[in-house]
C-alpha cells in the first residue's frame, strides 16, 4: 500500500513508520520536513498535499495539537486554536482526501484518552477528542467506494512524559509503538467507524 503519514517526524509518526514502513510505501508529511510539506490547519495546503501525493491507499494522521489551560483561563480564541488544528485539520484530511484514496482505502485519525478521562486544564483536548470520535463514527456510514475510517485513542505516550507528565498524574503511559500497532490495525484491517483505545 501507499500510505500518507501526517506528522511523520513526531514521536508517534516515527513509530507508525517503523511499524508500517517494512511492508508498505510511506509518504512522509510534515509542516517543515518530510517528502511533502503541509499544514493541516490550512485547507489550501491540504489540497496541495493530496495533489502532490497522487492516488494513495491510506492516510494516517499522527498530528494535531490543542492548548492546555485551566477552564477559567480559556478564551474563545484558545478553543478555536484547538478546533482549527486537531479537529478541523483531521476533518480536512478526510474531506479533501476522499477523492484521492483508492477504493477500499482508509483514514486513521488520532484522538486520545481525554475524551473519556478528563484532566484539569484539558477541557479543549476532551472536547476535540470526543468530536473526532463522533466524526469517525458518522463518516464511516457515508464514505464512498468502501473507504474505511477509524480513530486511535492513546493515553499519554511514554516518550512524552517529560513534557506532559505533570498533566497526567496517575495515568499509566504507553510506548508509542503500542499506539502505532493500533494504527496498523486500522490501516491493514477491515474495521470501520471504530475507536481503538490504547490505554
Amino acid at each position: 500500500m501507499k500510505i500518507l503519514v501526517i506528522g511523520a517526524s513526531g514521536t508517534l509518526g516515527q513509530a507508525v513508520i517503523a511499524e508500517l514502513g517494512g511492508r508498505h510505501e510511506i509518504v512522509r508529511v510534515g509542516r517543515s520536513s518530510g517528502d511533502i510539506h503541509a499544514d493541516i490547519r490550512d485547507a489550501a495546503s491540504v489540497t496541495a498535499m493530496y495533489r502532490q501525493a497522487g492516488e494513495i491507499d491510506a492516510v494516517v494522521c499522527a498530528a494535531g495539537s490543542v492548548p492546555f489551560l485551566p477552564l477559567a483561563d480559556f478564551t474563545e480564541a484558545k478553543y478555536i486554536e484547538g478546533l482549527q488544528d486537531k479537529l478541523l485539520g483531521q476533518v480536512r484530511l478526510v474531506q479533501a482526501g476522499t477523492a484521492h484514496v483508492r477504493d477500499g482505502g482508509s483514514f486513521t485519525l488520532i484522538s486520545g484518552v481525554l475524551s473519556d478521562q478528563p484532566i484539569v486544564a484539558g477541557t479543549c483536548a476532551s472536547m476535540v477528542n470526543g468530536a473526532i470520535e463522533a466524526f469517525v463514527r458518522a463518516a464511516a456510514i457515508e464514505l464512498p467506494r468502501g473507504i474505511r475510517i477509524n480513530a486511535v485513542s492513546p493515553t499519554v505516550l511514554t516518550e512524552s512524559m517529560e513534557s506532559y507528565g505533570p498533566f497526567f498524574r496517575g495515568f499509566e503511559p504507553v510506548p508509542a509503538g503500542r499506539a502505532a500497532m493500533a494504527m496498523s490495525k486500522s490501516v491493514e484491517g477491515r474495521q470501520t467507524g471504530q475507536v481503538f483505545r490504547v490505554w
